[in-house]
């Protein structure tokens, strides 16, 4: 087995193979004039089974050309075998049709990481696991909550309470109770599907005089996890913490989310970020290892 870093995730292709204790190969990448990806694979592939890591974070686009040719390339020198390593799996969140004519975004890229070459996905908190049945390779997503979980444990934050901004993330909050021994619970939100805007109902919660940590797959402009950081404050949790899998951080998030009165928001290098502290090499390396062994 050889890993391939690709250009968007190359610190942590190195952390899974230094763990692994397999070789790299090392990809040149540039960008031409015109904005189209140059890649060129720095080592031998032929015969190997080889380990794409490459997160779709953004920018979404240049980043999924870059796998798609990666693995292409791989294939084309002669690589017996493509796994692709996609801690964030870009449109991931576009897998219904909620108006008329839209496209089901999460399909097309499915079909297009086969059609590439790759012959088997591996993802981490994947928005709805559902949308991996529909894929035409195996696939399968893998929890970094607990990751997080043990990061706040380390931290002093045992017992804290656990809070899933919204139903979908109610498992979140579940399993990272399991790992805390605190209480957990979710809040229930709805979002316009014209306009984006997120709107949350706050219910009672068990927070007062204690710490409280909200955990979600994902932030993106932060508005979700305001909300529920206002909730929480207000209902007189002690400290208040966001964790999120893919910290996205579109625009002002972070500033976002501290000033409803976070103490600290922690993401994972799936998407690298300035709020990025847990690393998922070795979730990810655990699971080549599994893999390995069959």
């Amino acid at each position: 087995m050889k890993i391939i870093p690709g250009p968007s995730s190359t610190e942590l292709g190195r952390k899974i193979a230094e763990i692994l204790g397999v070789e790299t190969v090392s990809v040149a990448h540039k960008k031409f004039p015109d904005s189209e990806s140059y890649i060129r694979l720095e080592g031998e592939v032929k015969g190997e089974e080889i380990v794409i890591v490459q997160s779709t974070g953004p920018p979404q686009d240049t980043n999924l050309i870059q796998l798609f040719i990666l693995a292409d390339a791989a294939k084309d020198l002669g690589a017996k075998r493509v796994i692709a390593i996609v801690p964030y799996l870009a449109y991931a969140r576009q897998d219904k049709r909620f108006l008329p004519g839209e496209a089901i975004s999460i399909q097309t890229i499915g079909k297009l990481l086969k059609t590439s070459g790759i012959d088997e996905l591996i993802t981490v908190n994947v928005h709805e696991r559902e949308v991996l049945e529909k894929f035409e390779i195996p696939a399968k997503s893998i929890s970094a909550i607990e990751l997080l979980a043990d990061y706040f444990k380390s931290k002093g934050l045992e017992r804290a309470f656990a809070l899933a901004p919204d139903e979908g993330a109610a498992e979140f909050a579940i399993e990272a109770s399991k790992v805390l021994g605190g209480d957990y619970g979710w809040l229930h939100k709805e979002r316009d599907r014209y306009t984006g805007e997120v709107r949350t109902e706050e219910k009672n919660l068990d927070v007062s005089g204690k710490d409280a940590i909200i955990f979600d797959d994902i932030i993106s402009t932060g508005g979700t996890t305001a909300n529920a950081v206002k909730i929480l404050r207000k209902q007189g949790a002690r400290r208040v913490f966001a964790a999120c899998v893919h910290p996205l951080m579109i625009g002002n998030a972070k500033e976002r989310i501290l000033q409803a009165g976070a103490e600290e928001i922690v993401g994972t290098d799936s998407v690298p970020s300035n709020v990025t502290v847990v690393s998922l090499a070795p979730l990810l390396a655990k699971a080549l290892t599994e893999k390995i062994k069959g």
